[in-house]
């Protein structure tokens, strides 16, 4: 085929993905997108790229886009393995071909959300247009507004499902597309995979961008209101010591700005101070590296805040306002960040203590969390008489088991390690404004009766044991990078720790060959109740857990290290802390890590 200056006619890339030539090289890839097909925006970008040989070229152009644990994510920019108006365009013509399929014969309607991100509002309206250009109706809020809203108001509103613009934490350059299902949960198997196909299928001369606005109903405020009430609902329990708990709450450039500080007031608590240069929503997150919560560094100016003002908890949450990041006073009267397995013990342990004071347990009832999560809550959810389910990183896994148990068990409440939590089942996704509205009321409680919250975790760990984390993550970027997390994975799976940090290897649960090798007996044993997952977990004969795991969204294979021991006090706490901090890097040490 004839080359001229660098451009070639495009027919072959609007082949289904499962029939495109895998073959071809990446600069064959790009030269696919200089044909018609593309705006004139787009062919430009892409010539750029070839004629200057930059080495985004590669980046951009070796592999598809693919859905992760949450959803599709990507740096914006042109390109198969970019966030743009195609690669948009495509998965959303895919969405609304499946939906036009498996709700035949009726009126359907997707809610969409989009948070501070650049382009997210103009990629919410790109999206609006596909679906209402496909006779789909869309409710779209007006302005920025957090995933666990969308959640909320897909069932609410009854819709049939839901999209939110959004790349969580991630560095500013990214953007993402995440997918609801008409219970307000993620997708998960059979559909995701099913509109997957649907998505490689569409060839990019079949999206249908020209929307119809008369298709579209706007959503503002009063939505606002109606999920903050739900949140106050499920999420508060007495009314105990509020007016005299001091907050520090930072939204981080995020979307939380509209909702947070209104439900706070309205749950009762009347000493709330904003961290105001951090309200102002922004995609660039100006005062931070990362706008991440689970990161010190990001709750920086609110814990400078917080020694002026003498709070007693600091909060922030990431920039879609699911996460949230949770300082309180230890023992030595400084803040510290809890990680999200602590929060998480504290809220899970008070919610279900007011449950046995309500009657409430009936033994029906279950918690849920994930296999990358601390095993405390197995033991929470045992001192309690209830069910502790995990499932696979992501709380659409959560989602599932809900829904799954919608009749015959009833949820209470579910988190994460990674900074996530919800309570009840009113939003089907980690939720910020009801978790921090029982958080405040946890530490608001404590305060009245003369402890802290970080006094409150301790306790806890008095009675079902003392466990600690650790997280490494290893960056690897890139094609290059890709292949090296496979390959860490590979020698991971096929030559497994002996021992760590000086206690013998008991259980290898490989999760994508489904077997728990029982090293001891020598006995391999059958896992089925979780689906496959690229995901390793190592226990130890004195209890030490190690999962290795790629990120679904992010460049990076994760260690999440958990140690425990059993404590009696306060006293033996300190000394404890001490030991399995040592303990964690240790097994840092034994794994290569550091």
């Amino acid at each position: 085929m004839k080359q001229d200056n660098g451009k070639l006619p495009a027919p072959s890339f609007n082949l289904p993905a499962q029939k495109r030539n895998t073959n071809m090289t990446t600069l064959e890839k790009a030269k696919l997108w200089l044909s018609d097909t593309f705006d004139q925006e787009t062919r430009d970008a892409v010539q750029l790229l070839i004629d200057s040989n930059s080495p985004d070229l590669e980046d951009s152009f070796y592999r598809e886009l693919e859905f992760g644990t949450g959803g599709m994510r990507g740096i914006m920019g042109v390109g198969t393995n970019r966030l743009n108006k195609y690669t948009l365009g495509q998965a959303t013509q895919g969405l609304a071909n499946y939906m036009l399929k498996q709700f035949p014969n009726e009126e359907i309607k997707v809610a969409i959300a989009y948070d501070v991100r650049n382009n997210s509002k103009e990629f919410g309206k790109l999206v609006a247009d596909v679906l209402t250009a496909n006779g789909i109706k869309v409710l779209l809020f007006k302005d920025h507004r957090p995933t666990p809203e969308l959640s909320f108001t897909v069932r609410d509103k009854n819709c049939n499902g839901g999209i939110v613009l959004t790349a969580s934490h991630n560095p500013p350059e990214y953007n993402g597309y995440k997918v609801y299902w008409n219970d307000g949960a993620q997708i998960v198997p059979p559909h995701d995979e099913a509109i997957i196909n649907e998505v490689y299928s569409v060839k990019f001369d079949e999206i249908k961008f020209n929307g119809n606005d008369d298709l579209i109903e706007w959503i503002g405020e009063e939505q606002d209101d109606v999920y903050i009430d739900a949140c106050i609902e499920n999420s508060t329990y007495q009314n105990v010591g509020k007016e005299n708990l001091n907050i520090v709450f930072t939204s981080i450039h995020g979307t939380t700005y509209t909702t947070v500080p209104k439900a706070l007031e309205k749950a009762g608590f009347k000493k709330i101070d904003l961290v105001r240069e951090q309200m102002i929503p922004s995609g660039n997150f100006p005062t931070v590296d990362s706008p991440n919560p689970e990161e010190p560094a990001a709750l920086e100016m609110a814990m400078d805040l917080a020694k002026i003002t003498n709070a007693d908890i600091v909060i922030g949450t990431d920039p879609d306002g699911d996460r949230l990041g949770i300082a309180v006073r230890n023992l030595d009267g400084e803040m510290q960040l809890l990680n999200g397995n602590q929060t998480n013990t504290i809220l899970t342990y008070y919610i279900l203590n007011e449950w046995r004071k309500q009657d409430r347990i009936t033994g029906s009832e279950f918690i849920g969390s994930t296999i990358v999560t601390s095993d405390i809550f197995f033991d929470i959810a045992q001192k309690f008489g209830v069910q502790c389910k995990a499932g696979l990183t992501g709380f659409k896994w959560i989602g599932k088991m809900i829904r799954e148990a919608e009749g015959k068990e009833k949820f209470v409440c579910g988190g994460e390690e990674s900074f996530g939590f919800m309570t009840g089942d009113f939003v089907r996704d980690k939720d910020s404004c009801g978790s921090i509205v029982l958080a405040c009321e946890i530490a608001a409680w404590c305060k009245a009766n003369g402890r802290t919250m970080y006094q409150y975790m301790i306790e806890v760990y008095e009675n079902v044991g003392m466990y600690y984390e650790g997280l490494v993550n290893l960056v690897r970027k890139g094609k290059d990078g890709a292949e090296e997390i496979q390959n860490m994975m590979k020698n991971f799976r096929e030559n497994p720790p002996k021992q760590l940090a000086g206690s013998l290897v008991e259980e290898v649960k490989d999760f994508k060959e489904q077997t728990n090798f029982i090293v001891s007996q020598n006995e391999k044993k059958v896992m089925n109740d979780i689906p496959k997952s690229n995901v390793l977990i190592y226990y130890t004969q004195d209890g030490t857990k190690v999962c290795v795991r790629p990120s679904g969204t992010e460049p990076k294979i994760k260690f999440y290290i958990s140690v425990k021991d059993s404590i009696t006090s306060e006293a033996d706490f300190r000394e404890k802390l001490q030991i399995l901090e040592a303990k964690i890097e240790q097994v840092k040490n034994d794994l290569q890590l550091t």
